[in-house]
């Protein structure tokens, strides 16, 4: 059974510390790079082109895409195939419950679905702390997420953490327990 992570949530909520520890705690998860079309920053992405994201829309193979601080987001059904591959969980990030849902409608898996949550003063002061020079997009972001969730009073998660609350070790390992719960015996 192919499985995956989700992690929903606002801009500076944990989800790369949490993605961090829990590659720590075990070979079978792996960071999802989305494919990103635009400037900034590179690290956990793949970086693509225009021509790139036209190739994957003709084959039908763009599972979610989103526009953000002026760049281009994706969830690709290759990368995330070759993510699954020998049986690793790809941990994938999301700010929108339009991903959530289009990911888990389109991509056969067990998704464990994740709402990592921190205050907007957290957002604030974490942001710029990590490097940041868009605090006010970031804020922007916060916003919008709360009101996606908002909107969204339906959604169904695994787990909700919050991170001004739990330290990233202990989220990770409730994570882990849940994915181990819901694994096949071997």
């Amino acid at each position: 059974m192919r499985r995956g992570i989700l992690l929903y949530g606002p801009p500076a909520a944990g989800k790369d510390t949490v993605t961090d520890v829990l590659t720590e705690l075990g070979a079978r998860y792996v960071r999802f790079a989305r494919l990103k079309i635009g400037k900034g920053n590179t690290k956990g992405y793949r970086m693509g082109t225009p021509e790139n994201l036209a190739d994957l829309e003709a084959r039908g193979d763009v599972i979610y895409r989103n526009e953000r601080y002026g760049n281009v987001y994706v969830v690709d059904r290759p990368g995330l195939e070759q993510a699954m591959q020998g049986g690793r969980t790809p941990i994938v990030h999301l700010g929108q419950m339009a991903g959530v849902e289009q990911v888990t409608a389109l991509f056969p898996a067990h998704w464990v679905r994740v709402l990592l949550w921190c205050s907007r003063e957290t957002t604030a002061l974490r942001s710029p702390q990590r490097g940041d020079t868009d605090t006010s997009a970031r804020l922007a972001a916060w916003d919008a997420t709360q009101a996606d969730l908002a909107a969204h009073p339906q959604a169904q998660w695994e787990l909700r953490v919050d991170t001004d609350t739990t330290a990233p070790q202990e989220a990770a390992k409730k994570i882990d327990a849940i994915v181990r719960t819901t694994s096949p015996r071997s």
